[in-house]
């Protein structure tokens, strides 16, 4: 209905780059990472290679030194395809800007190319089995020993856990009944001594990515490897979940948008009572309410977009955006498998595939109703 304006000739060769790759790299193995419940690291080492990888990081930390723009064109080619194993935007767009904008150089130099370049995958470890999304309350500990610092504690729920190379992991450093004050982000790489990591975790959906538990026991970190200012942690998470909300309301509007795509196509092929189901007015009236309310949505998210490239995207903005997209999404994910019939309770089907996966965007970045908290407190 309205012609998107977000793009130009150079981000679309980049996607259509990319949907290349996940065609003939990606998607064909998808299946088989679902049954193991985890991707495969050489998929990843690929996509370094080809620059699919933290496109918006320095040239000299080896990205692309692009806008979000083409983080937008990744997250957008995933969720059409119901790629939903691979962690490449937690990884590119969440982990990287943390060590970018508030590491030291040493971190940056440490972890930086190799993470542009595949060959480290990272994670961020916020949400522990008692605290759910609030965040002041986390009890994982970082005490003071001399130089180091020793880690005691556990997370959840962590994607790219499994695979991880190093974690980003959100701790208390001190007197824990501080809540927000003494939040600090802490590097904790993979093989130090006390840190383990459970079997990935059996889920109802997006079951190829790598979500598990992390264990700290005794982990001895030194204290070099915290990110920024110890207590500014929580002040850099709030600083960055808006865009972490954004990819969430992009992916969601992205995945609706092709699952649409595929129910037209469905509704014009299948016949009942002699007529193809698209010719019926409940067909048409459904699918134009989609058409609509997908439109709406894709303005609002676009716009989003252009004011985070701008640096002026507002917290409140991001959450509206956040829950509202995942709301519709789960919305028009359920009226069109409901159009497919029988067949869309069927996996083969990319429907019903996607309907699964969908029910967590309204979880994780914060539940919606934490969203719809955070919208209250701007009016």
């Amino acid at each position: 209905m309205i012609p998107r304006l977000l793009f130009n000739s150079d981000h679309e060769e980049f996607r259509q780059s990319l949907r290349r790759f996940l065609q003939a790299e990606v998607l064909p193995r998808h299946a088989a990472w679902e049954e193991q419940g985890f991707v495969d690291r050489d998929v990843w080492q690929r996509a370094g290679e080809l620059g699919f990888l933290c496109t918006n990081m320095p040239e000299n930390y080896g990205g692309s030194g692009v806008d979000r723009k083409f983080s937008t064109i990744v997250l957008e080619e995933l969720a059409s395809s119901n790629a939903s194993g691979i962690g490449w935007p937690l990884h590119s767009d969440i982990v990287a800007p943390y060590l970018l904008r508030y590491g030291s150089e040493e971190l940056k130099q440490a972890w930086l190319p190799k993470m542009a370049a595949g060959t480290a995958i990272t994670a961020i470890a916020m949400t522990e089995p008692g605290t759910g999304s609030d965040l002041q309350a986390i009890q994982t500990t970082a005490i003071e020993d001399g130089d180091d610092y020793i880690v005691n504690g556990s997370k959840i729920f962590i994607t790219n856990g499994y695979n991880s190379d190093m974690v980003v992991v959100a701790v208390k450093v001190g007197d824990k009944s501080r809540g927000a004050k003494n939040v600090s982000l802490l590097v904790i790489e993979a093989g130090r001594p006390g840190f383990s990591k459970g079997k990935p975790l059996k889920k109802i959906g997006m079951k190829a990515q790598d979500t598990c538990e992390l264990f700290f026991d005794n982990v001895r970190v030194p204290k070099s490897n915290i990110i920024g200012q110890v207590g500014a942690g929580f002040t850099m998470l709030m600083q960055e979940l808006a865009w972490e909300r954004l990819l969430i309301a992009i992916t969601s509007v992205a995945n609706a948008e092709a699952m649409l795509t595929a129910t037209i196509e469905y509704t014009r092929d299948r016949q009942a009572f002699g007529r193809a189901v698209s010719s019926f007015q409940n067909t048409r009236f459904k699918l134009a309410e989609m058409k609509t309310e997908l439109q709406i949505a894709r303005v609002f998210v676009d716009r989003c977009v252009e004011l985070e490239v701008a640096g002026e995207l507002r917290v409140d903005a991001a959450a509206a955006a956040k829950y509202w997209c995942s709301d519709l999404q789960g919305k028009v994910l359920d009226q069109c498998l409901q159009l497919h019939g029988g067949y869309g309770f069927m996996q083969e089907y990319p429907v019903a595939r996607a309907y699964i996966d969908a029910r967590a965007q309204r979880i994780y970045g914060g539940t919606n109703e934490i969203m719809k908290e955070i919208i209250s407190r701007s009016i």
